[in-house]
């Protein structure tokens, strides 16, 4: 273009008077050209220094070690469903637009009034947009005054890989775990407390942690042989060894497995195993034969990306990663006092026995 501009500025000069205005315009287009084409290289060169200089800018607080501190509380709040609901097959993300009508649907339905919604359910009727949710907690509930508010983000899915954002088939023996156990629940619902669920009796939680917006908050408590994680659910403390200690025996089993921890650049590496392995599938506990893989890394001040990966060739026809975003919060945990009044689990006892003195007595009663 430059050379094409003083061509014709030199066929101009021959053309008389008429094109002497001619010349000085296109010589002065010429000056800006040039101008242009210098700045332009200056200016993206110096776009690309100002992005690396920005992605560089932070670096994450170190402890004695030299390793990124992560202590501190951290929570998740994110309303992104675990899987990927099937209104949005193969979409990982959503349009900005789309994710305003979401807060906007989700301040209507629950605006402190309504039903309490736990999970993947305000993801859920936020995106199906109903004139009212109704909790399907047969019992009773509370309103949604008492739950943090939930965020927001383009994500469709936890899970990253499968890239479809849901969890991979059940292998066939663990379909026949599920049945089985569902059968057990059937004909044994509530013979003791041991058929009551581990949450229910306030014994521990599960790993990964995976849950959002209804006590999900972490307390990181870092040493250079320990990382300890508070899980605010269920007031579970995992303890983390850091280094090559080996795991323990394959004859020990754990509610939570037997996590090791190391160092791989700013991630903390944790490897757990030795799980107890009496989990059917979803989103907590893994088989006596899994190996879950958690990452920890402090991406910016505020954000400590946990990435999962749960290898269990038991329960799952190949594995499933999924990326959680917590944040910092200035919130203190308190003790999740569970067991205190705890009058779930003698209640469930005593009305299936009711239940039963009835289903008896029916029974008498017919038979005469």
């Amino acid at each position: 273009m430059l050379i094409a501009a003083i061509g014709t500025i030199e066929r101009s000069q021959t053309e008389g008077k008429m094109n002497d205005r001619r010349v000085r315009i296109l010589g002065a287009l010429v000056v800006a050209v040039a101008v242009v084409l210098l700045v332009i290289p200056v200016a993206a060169q110096s776009g690309k220094a100002d992005a690396k200089t920005a992605a560089r800018a932070w670096t994450p607080p170190r402890g004695a070690d030299g390793h990124p501190d992560l202590s501190g509380v951290w929570s998740h709040n994110a309303a992104t469903p675990f899987e990927r609901p099937k209104e949005l097959e193969g979409r990982e993300f959503l349009t900005d637009q789309e994710v305003e009508n979401l807060k906007r649907n989700a301040a209507e339905l629950f605006n402190g009034d309504t039903d309490a919604a736990f999970g993947d359910s305000v993801f859920l009727a936020a995106l199906r947009k109903k004139d009212s949710f109704k909790s399907t907690d047969t019992t009773g509930n509370y309103n949604h005054f008492w739950l943090v508010d939930r965020e927001f983000d383009n994500r469709t899915s936890l899970i990253t890989d499968p890239k479809d954002g849901r969890l991979p088939p059940l292998t066939e023996r663990a379909k026949q775990r599920q049945a089985a156990a569902a059968e057990r629940r059937r004909l044994h619902p509530y013979d003791g407390p041991e058929d009551i669920a581990l949450s229910l009796r306030c014994i521990t939680g599960s790993v990964p942690m995976m849950g959002a917006g209804y006590n999900n908050y972490y307390q990181i408590v870092q040493t250079p042989a320990y990382v300890a994680i508070n899980m605010e659910m269920r007031h579970d403390t995992r303890m983390i060894p850091i280094g090559d200690r080996p795991h323990l025996a394959t004859t020990v089993r754990q509610w939570l497995g037997d996590p090791r921890g190391h160092w791989e650049g700013d991630t903390l590496v944790v490897e757990t195993t030795n799980f107890r392995g009496e989990s059917t599938g979803g989103r907590g506990g893994l088989s006596n034969t899994g190996r879950l893989t958690e990452k920890f890394t402090r991406i910016d001040s505020n954000t400590l990306k946990y990435d999962v990966t749960v290898n269990d060739p038991e329960t799952y026809t190949k594995p499933w990663t999924a990326a959680l975003f917590m944040k910092q919060s200035k919130d203190q945990i308190y003790e999740y006092a569970c067991h205190e009044g705890n009058e779930a689990m003698t209640g469930t006892l005593n009305g299936e026995r009711v239940k039963e003195k009835r289903a008896a007595t029916a029974a008498t009663t017919s038979s005469k």
